[in-house]
């Protein structure tokens, strides 16, 4: 019975929203200079907008690795992979 209970209503996880996207052009610019100043040599083409309002910003460096920077609201580096 409690098999079917925790099938029916879950395990009491909470289903995480997906990121808001954001297109390139929108992204505020002194955010895209510290994206660049970080990861000059990145061709960045995706954004999120994360739940507390820090942007991931992603793209490809010329070697083809796909990297971000994660920066917080107020413009501050919270990342970089």
């Amino acid at each position: 019975m409690a098999a079917l209970v925790l099938s029916a209503v879950g395990c009491g996880e909470a289903k995480k929203a997906p990121p808001k996207t954001m297109l390139i052009s929108d992204v505020p610019a002194a955010f895209m200079e510290t994206a660049r100043k970080e990861l000059p040599n990145v061709d960045f083409d995706e954004v999120w907008v994360k739940k507390d309002g820090t942007l991931e910003i992603r793209g490809k460096a010329k070697n083809g690795k796909v990297r971000e920077i994660e920066i917080r609201p107020d413009g501050t580096v919270e990342e970089i992979e």
